[in-house]
């Protein structure tokens, strides 16, 4: 048999066979890069080398895409540590969650849009309500902790991934020029606030996230007798 002939059927029997877990991870790249709209089933088959249909084998379609999708972001995010306090702990998970979802811009509109969550989703959240519970939070508190914690840091995602600037450089040539075209006597405040905070050297947007989660995890207190 021609060599080309064994080369053709062993580069066959060696590719990768399709997969759920395969389909996902694709479809989060095609997120990652152009956005959860372009998210359709011929746009997550081409890069995997398959026909749309092919997909339909491993998934039920796009909504089942977005139920993976999104438990596999959770799966990315750090659980609450367990060997330190609850103060710290959903510090170090909320921190975690805004690194992710940073890295995929698509995920905070739909993180707990699904009505199918998947096993990552529920250990996540189960894992966070344990660490308020051991915490000495009763179970409404926890919720409403969890309820303030989340609007917090989804909501400043959100603002944080729509602002003009990445980087304190990208900063500095963006307020320079709005301060150019802005008249400092009639916008007295926005000038100082632009002038004496947000172009100082060592400023990031990113610090404000920290000075707002210490506040509320301040704020926020266990209520079962005996609670540390």
């Amino acid at each position: 048999m021609p060599e080309g002939g064994k080369g053709g059927r062993r580069k066959a029997s060696t590719r990768t066979p399709l997969s759920r877990e395969r389909v996902i991870r694709a479809a989060v790249a095609v997120a990652d890069e152009k956005g959860s709209a372009a998210l359709t089933m011929r746009a997550v088959a081409a890069p995997l080398g398959v026909e749309a249909m092919s997909l339909y084998h491993h998934v039920a379609g796009r909504d089942d895409i977005l139920d993976g999708m999104v438990d596999a972001v959770f799966e990315e995010i750090d659980l609450p540590p367990r060997d330190t306090d609850w103060k710290s702990a959903l510090r170090h998970r909320t921190d975690s969650a805004r690194a992710v979802l940073r890295r995929h811009p698509w995920a905070v509109g739909l993180m707990d849009s699904r009505s199918r969550p998947g096993p990552a989703t529920l250990r996540h959240h189960d894992a966070v309500l344990g660490t308020l519970r051991a915490g000495g939070f009763s179970v409404p508190m926890a919720a409403h902790a969890v309820s303030l914690v989340d609007s917090y840091l989804y909501g400043f995602v959100m603002q944080e991934l729509s602002l003009p600037f990445t980087n304190p450089d990208e900063l500095d040539d963006v307020a320079s020029e709005i301060l150019r075209d802005m008249p400092a006597d009639t916008y007295p405040h926005l000038t100082e606030l632009a002038t004496e905070h947000a172009l100082k050297p060592g400023y990031a947007y990113g610090d404000e996230f920290t000075f707002g989660l210490a506040l509320i995890l301040d704020a926020l207190h266990p209520d079962e007798p005996g609670s540390a």
